[in-house]
């Protein structure tokens, strides 16, 4: 890379909501070619957009980024010698370019209303041409644009754009050239005096010496403005790599509709968050020879443009639950605890996080939830010893298959248990496997025939830990006062043989 050791680039995401999949590899592959090339990166929050903006959004996204381990060298909260960082603090600047290109002839005010925009448009539809703005003869002056205001008009500022083809050079998908004639004098500057992403975009590229610009595929249709606008403003312009998209496994556009696109919705679904850079450096980019299971510091070592695809990313995410299982089946039990206290943190609704449990009970819930995929699993298994014994809701299904079935023998199993549990003392894992091992070979029974409806009275469910740790965390009181419930729900429904 020619500017090794003077690259800066910068993530500049606008304040809507959690960090995105799609903006999180953004992040990362700027993050990575700083690493790699000894650069600076910088994070910037583009929030010149008022009505799509959400309070506290780039809070969020600050704690995503963070949470993800992509830290920043300037920018929001850190601070640099380019400051602010959040461009609704940068309107002088903005408004000074502004200024700069109407006393050059270079932009123009316009005031047309949103009919006669509509208006223009329709006719052009009508005549099978594409819309352009109908430059005017002569530009409005201040009097003009003034007298306009007083009219109750909305009053912006287009940029005269260049007569000129203008060519980009993009690193990942090669030369892109835009005729001259494709070009429109667009919006820099809204009625509500907020520059555009255009101008900002660009305004703060350049006063912040960023070299290079690496984002989606989908801004590049709109680099040819910003390159005409730097040619205008006599800026330099920075290098482009745009990245593919990210589409689902059918060919679309990632979105809710398959599951969680938000970063913050996998870190509650319980993934680790190396696993998440793992799979997302690979949206996209390729480390060489068939790797796909990489460390941070791998990552950065081996990441270079160079490797950017040109082909669009598939998110699988069968194949990201299958590296978070692999990840959390291989992490040291400091690991695992660490990413269970976090799942816990950002899940505070959930009684098992409300609980008063110490790292090492924590822990002993771990260990007795061998081969989960996430930590969300253990709320599936575990859940239930949590809840208040009102709470517990039973499956019906459960319900019919064990308890009701062959005229309620198993509801016949829990009433022969009930006084027999009663009378173990101490409750622990020995005198409960010894007490059900007793109860099935007197009876001929095989061990499901007594550990599933005791499953099923305590849990609600046929899912549960090894029994006998279920019973023992759940306590005696608790399991008995369960037991009685699961009871009285057959008393309540009159019996049935579950046929």
């Amino acid at each position: 890379m020619s500017d090794q050791g003077r690259l800066r680039v910068r993530f500049a995401p606008s304040p809507t909501g959690h960090l995105h999949v799609g903006g999180a590899r953004t992040a990362l592959f700027n993050w990575l070619a700083a690493r790699h090339y000894g650069g600076t990166f910088i994070l910037r929050i583009e929030d010149t957009d008022t009505d799509r903006n959400v309070p506290g959004a780039d809070r969020q996204i600050v704690e995503d980024l963070r949470w993800l381990g992509l830290t920043w060298d300037e920018g929001i909260e850190v601070g640099g010698p380019n400051g602010p960082y959040h461009q609704s603090q940068r309107l002088n600047l903005y408004q000074a370019i502004v200024r700069k290109l109407l006393d050059a002839g270079k932009a123009y005010y316009c005031f047309d209303t949103p009919a006669e925009l509509e208006a223009m448009r329709a006719q052009t539809t009508a005549e099978k041409r594409a819309f352009r703005y109908p430059r005017p003869a002569r530009f409005p002056d201040e009097n003009d644009a003034r007298r306009a205001r007083g009219a109750g008009r909305s009053v912006v500022v287009r940029f005269k754009t260049l007569d000129e083809d203008i060519t980009v050079h993009d690193e990942v998908m090669g030369d892109v050239t835009v005729a001259a004639s494709e070009l429109d004098d667009f919006i820099i500057l809204k009625a509500d005096g907020m520059p555009t992403y255009h101008l900002a975009n660009v305004a703060d590229d350049a006063a912040m010496g960023v070299t290079l610009v690496m984002r989606g595929q989908e801004f590049l249709a709109q680099t040819p403005r910003h390159i005409a606008l730097q040619r205008a403003l006599g800026y330099r312009t920075p290098r482009y790599a745009h990245m593919p998209l990210i589409l689902d496994m059918h060919g679309r556009k990632l979105s809710k509709r398959d599951g969680a696109v938000e970063v913050f919705a996998f870190r509650q679904a319980g993934y680790l968050p190396e696993v998440m850079l793992n799979f997302i450096a690979l949206l996209g980019w390729s480390p060489g020879g068939d790797r796909e299971k990489l460390t941070v510091e791998e990552m950065i070592a081996l990441f270079s443009i160079e490797r950017l695809s040109r082909t669009n990313a598939k998110f699988d995410r069968d194949k990201l639950l299958a590296f978070n299982t692999d990840a959390v089946a291989s992490a040291s039990p400091e690991r695992r605890l660490e990413g269970f206290n976090d799942w816990l943190s950002v899940n505070p609704g959930l009684p098992m996080a409300q609980a008063a449990l110490n790292d090492t009970d924590k822990s002993h819930l771990l260990s007795i939830n061998t081969g989960f995929r996430t930590f969300s699993y253990i709320e599936d298994k575990s859940g239930f010893l949590y809840r208040d014994d009102a709470e517990i809701q039973y499956d019906p299904a459960a319900v019919k298959k064990v308890l009701a079935k062959n005229n309620n023998a198993g509801y016949a199993i829990l009433e022969s248990l009930l006084p027999l549990l009663a009378a173990v003392e101490p409750w622990s894992h020995t005198e409960l496997e010894k007490l059900v091992m007793s109860v099935c070979e007197s009876r001929s029974l095989k061990l499901g025939d007594v550990a599933q409806p005791l499953r099923v009275a305590v849990a609600g469910t046929t899912i549960s830990p090894e029994i006998y740790d279920t019973l023992v965390l759940l306590g005696k009181t608790r399991t008995l006062n369960r037991i009685r419930r699961a009871l009285e729900q057959r008393e309540g429904r009159g019996t049935t043989d579950g046929h």
